[in-house]
């Protein structure tokens, strides 16, 4: 099964990093449901703005690690790559 990670752009222009399996559904409950973060849920809605594929769990979760330990600018730049 293939994971992704991902960024958000949030309604304050905060960005938010996870992980999922399944990219539309994830965003959807981020927008819609209770199933959002809880980070999320107060700053919707938010958008998509970055994902890249990994091969499973352990490796999606180190990069999603990776990602939150960067800089906003570090992030920004790897968005707009």
């Amino acid at each position: 099964m293939a994971y992704f990670t991902y960024i958000l752009k949030c309604s304050d222009a905060t960005l938010y990093t996870g992980i999922t399996t399944d990219i539309k559904r994830r965003i959807d409950e981020h927008n819609n449901s209770d199933k959002g973060a809880k980070y999320t849920r107060l700053r919707r809605p938010v958008e998509l703005v970055y994902s890249e594929k990994s091969e499973d769990r352990s490796s999606a979760s180190k990069r999603e690690y990776a990602i939150k330990k960067m800089s906003r600018l570090k992030k920004l730049e790897l968005i707009n790559a």
